[in-house]
């Protein structure tokens, strides 16, 4: 009994200080985004700038185009996550509950496509892309998007063969029920809390992509809210304006912190869900 407190003990500890290690950034880089740019590198440094200014927001928000970065953002984010979920959640279903021939050949092929890292590919869609006329517009950041994710399907599979009993859909067949509404009123809100899990991590990742908008988006007015966060460190790392970085760096992250904040139930669920059973 004694030894299993003092491990608990050590794992709290250990815990905390691996907390402290990742939210110190964060809290940096808030305390030097309210911070007069004189006083950045003053010595000691202050946790609790002395005195506080919100103005490095108002001053980012007026001086760049943070408003198209974060509309461009939403409109690649809003659109991938609506459309490439639900393909994903029918290509998810359609693996778990059905068969059909090669479907285990089907899947593990798709599974491999996990392995081509991204800079095998990278010449070949810009070049197809700019064959289309599609360079410097959303549509190469949007369209592949909307075919699903293999990833997301991989964990979709996994959480419904687990969450999603076949008497229940047999039960729903001999009530009469067709395939479109057995997904649609079964298995869909069966992988609510999994969908709201992949649409918080789909939504993080999309929302901080830096290298397909830097390939792809040329003109500030197309750019994504972290591309045109790079392209502001240019100019006011050359001023030594740290604060205004920090800004906007902070205004470009309160949507992931929201989502998160508001999808981490979900999130804990499903992974719970899918750990146990799956």
């Amino acid at each position: 009994m004694k030894q299993q407190k003092i491990a608990n003990i050590w794992s709290f500890l250990i815990l905390l200080a691996g907390t402290v290690f990742m939210i110190a950034p964060f809290l940096w880089t808030l305390s030097t985004s309210m911070k007069d740019q004189r006083n950045v590198f003053e010595i000691p440094p202050k946790w609790i700038p002395e005195p506080a200014t919100f103005g490095n927001y108002s001053d980012v928000w007026e001086q760049s185009p943070l408003l198209n970065g974060f509309a461009n953002s939403l409109i690649i984010v809003v659109t991938v996550l609506t459309i490439g979920l639900f393909v994903s959640a029918m290509s998810s279903y359609a693996f778990s509950k059905f068969d059909f021939p090669l479907k285990n050949a089907l899947f593990m092929g798709l599974l491999g496509t996990m392995m081509i890292p991204y800079s095998v590919v990278m010449i070949p869609q810009y070049i197809g892309f700019s064959w289309l006329n599609w360079v410097d517009t959303l549509l190469p950041l949007i369209i592949p998007g909307l075919f699903g994710n293999i990833v997301v399907v991989f964990f979709l599979r996994q959480y419904l063969s687990g969450a999603l009993p076949n008497d229940l859909i047999e039960a729903a067949k001999i009530d009469g029920c067709s395939f479109p509404r057995i997904f649609w009123s079964i298995a869909l809100p069966v992988m609510k809390p999994a969908l709201a899990a992949q649409a918080a991590l789909g939504f993080m990742g999309i929302w901080n992509d830096f290298l397909g908008p830097l390939i792809y988006l040329h003109t500030p007015e197309n750019q994504t809210i972290q591309v045109l966060i790079a392209s502001m460190q240019a100019l006011y790392i050359g001023q030594s304006n740290y604060p205004m970085i920090m800004a906007a760096a902070v205004i470009a992250m309160i949507p992931v912190i929201l989502v998160f904040f508001f999808c981490q139930r979900y999130f804990i669920e499903s992974l719970a869900i899918s750990g146990i059973k799956g």
